[in-house]
């Protein structure tokens, strides 16, 4: 008697399939659409002209707007070179969409951004502030995000590291614990954490310091945020500088920075300390101390914690605890545990630098010329904030934690056929698709 056959399966034998070319109207990145849709919206190509003051000659046929729009949308689609911006912006129906009749070449785009300067720079940090708020304001109405009226808004500031290969200006050896000894620049940013936007960033030469210019760079940014918004601003032990905390003092603002003082143990074993309710093994204190170099003592907080015995110490007559110290700054007058909690919670700004720098090209796309990779690391930016911005008014708690790699992935490398008829375009996508819902989201960011 013959078994009886199986019929169910999750694969069938494949059939033969003829390869041709010359299909039309076809693109992989159908989820820039809604990008290029969205950035018309904000008028970006308006507020660039308006922002920053570059003039070419009568016969130049590009302007500041290829050099900082072509780059921000080909970054967003994956773009980790100049011959990547030009690869992403060959597509066609990328460039119908966004209103681009011709795309400069690798070379070109090199003369162009060389005719960038200093000026053109701060110009171009304005220029993320003013569609920063343009966006707030818009979430506000949308009624997606209230950061734009909150009154306090915590402000995590950091610096990191980028390896430099080859000889471009302003690369040089400083700290680079991941390449010791290797050229590279320091890049200093400002993360909003209710957004986790950045609100702004400084590229500076690798052998500068991490606070060098952060009094410059925190004045700034408290010149572009909202009327009487107090801003908390949180960093590691390279921001304690006394002259910061005269600044944020002057504004009513507060801080929260790790201490890093010559004798700061010594200082420590010399404090009450009193248990952490709940937490064996923790002790916690506070109290006022005033820097040698500072114009009034601030608000110290500290917990320690005590370290186990070494089993391979000899024993010693007397009992010496030894413990490990964590010691901040702050103006917040809240137990010394929560404080400590609190500034634990900045590790997360370590995670969207990480995202910035290999996501989204963040100091990464390079020329010889320091000025021509400022302007790269703005359009890197403003590609990063991109991201951030239409997750925002998106109102989609899925699209929002999502990376901007996962965003790339699952939302713009989309397959999709461009068709025209009856004096209307059409983009037509999958009709299944792994994340319709975000993809929903996404178009509707770009349509409203």
């Amino acid at each position: 008697m013959k078994k009886k056959q199986n019929n169910r399966s999750a694969r069938v034998s494949p059939r033969k399939i003829e390869i041709n070319q010359g299909a039309k109207g076809l693109t992989a990145q159908a989820g820039l659409i809604p990008v290029v849709k969205f950035l018309h919206q904000l008028n970006v190509i308006g507020i660039v002209k308006e922002t920053i003051d570059h003039e070419r000659g009568a016969t130049a046929l590009y302007d500041a707007v290829d050099a900082i729009f072509l780059p921000l949308v080909a970054i967003i689609g994956g773009a980790r070179s100049i011959r990547a911006i030009v690869t992403i912006w060959s597509d066609s129906i990328l460039c119908r969409a966004a209103g681009w009749l011709n795309i400069p070449d690798e070379t070109t785009f090199g003369r162009l951004f060389r005719t960038f300067s200093h000026r053109h720079i701060a110009e171009m940090e304005v220029l993320n502030h003013r569609l920063r708020g343009k966006v707030w304001r818009k979430a506000l109405r949308a009624g997606t995000s209230k950061v734009s009226v909150d009154p306090c808004k915590i402000i995590d500031v950091d610096s990191t590291e980028k390896t430099v290969y080859g000889t471009q200006e302003g690369a040089a050896k400083g700290y680079n614990p991941h390449k010791r000894g290797a050229v590279s620049y320091h890049p200093l940013l400002a993360f909003c954490v209710d957004t986790k936007e950045i609100l702004q960033g400084w590229l500076r030469c690798g052998n500068a310091y991490t606070s060098n210019g952060i009094v410059e760079f925190t004045r700034q940014l408290l010149a572009h945020l909202p009327n009487r918004t107090r801003i908390l601003f949180r960093g590691d032990s390279g921001f304690f500088v006394g002259p910061l905390f005269d600044l944020l003092d002057k504004g009513g603002h507060g801080y929260l920075v790790k201490v890093k003082l010559k004798g700061l143990a010594k200082l420590l074993c010399g404090q009450k300390w009193d248990p952490v309710p709940g937490k064996a093994g923790w002790e916690q204190c506070s109290f006022f101390y005033q820097c040698t170099t500072w114009s009034t003592a601030r608000l110290f907080v500290a917990v320690r914690q005590e370290k186990p015995a070494d089993p391979t110490k000899p024993a010693t007559l007397f009992e010496v605890k030894e413990y490990d110290y964590f010691c901040y700054v702050s103006t917040d007058n809240d137990d010394p545990w929560a404080v400590h909690k609190q500034y634990g919670q900045r590790a997360t700004c370590e995670t969207w630098i990480e995202e910035a720098k290999n996501q989204t090209a963040l100091a990464h796309i390079k020329t010889a010329d320091f000025w021509a990779n400022s302007v790269l690391f703005q359009s890197a930016i403003l590609a990063y904030n991109t991201m951030r911005w239409m997750a925002l008014l998106s109102g989609d708690r899925v699209l929002r934690r999502w990376e901007p790699g996962t965003i790339r992935t699952f939302l713009i490398r989309m397959a999709a056929k461009f068709t025209t008829g009856s004096r209307q375009q059409k983009l037509t996508v999958p009709e299944r698709m792994l994340y319709s819902p975000q993809w929903a989201a996404w178009v509707a960011v770009g349509d409203n």
